[in-house]
């Protein structure tokens, strides 16, 4: 086939096919563009009415006046921030007891072994005590757990009271340690 059509007449016409394509994409863009807007308007207009409504109640509620606390509500109010300046005393000093101790008393727990509560105790007389409550599958499971804070020098008294061995299995005990100077 023989190709009549001159190549300056080829050139405009793939010219006006791209500026006609441009126009078709431009006119597609925006077309798109107002369809969106006019989705998106009805929650523009409810969000603003929102806006305005909780500007108002802001308004009302700077107005009013706040009525004086009774004597109970500032005792409780006061019994409060002491216990809060209390928590936040002791959290800008450290903790009282490091939590070393702690990761050593679950180290040194063995199989046999099941740990229900550690609790601490800073007794002026006797220094930084822990106490260590669970329950044991046998004696010697449990004399072989005392044995293992009896070896280490972190503790310096390890008490576990005879009461703790009266029964052969299932043994509830309570263990008591008396820590040396922690940091």
């Amino acid at each position: 086939m023989i190709n009549l059509i001159p190549i300056e007449q080829k050139k405009k016409i793939r010219d006006n096919f791209y500026y006609r394509l441009i126009i078709i994409v431009f006119f597609t863009v925006s077309a798109l563009v107002i369809f969106l807007s006019l989705l998106i308007s009805p929650s523009l207009f409810l969000s603003s009415i929102k806006k305005n409504i909780i500007n108002q109640k802001l308004t009302v509620q700077e107005l009013e006046v706040i009525p004086k606390l009774d004597e109970q509500t500032l005792e409780a109010l006061n019994n409060l921030n002491s216990k809060l300046y209390l928590i936040e005393k002791v959290k800008d000093s450290g903790y009282l007891i490091s939590q070393k101790v702690i990761q050593e008393v679950i180290l040194r727990k063995i199989p046999g072994i099941k740990i229900t509560r550690i609790f601490y105790e800073n007794d002026i007389a006797l220094g930084k005590k822990i106490s260590v409550s669970g329950i044991a599958s046998g004696r010697e499971e449990l004399l072989l757990f005392r044995q293992r804070f009896e070896d280490y020098s972190l503790f310096k008294k390890v008490d576990l009271p005879i009461s703790n061995f009266v029964k052969d299995s299932n043994l509830e005990f309570n263990l008591n340690l008396i820590t040396a100077e922690v940091k």
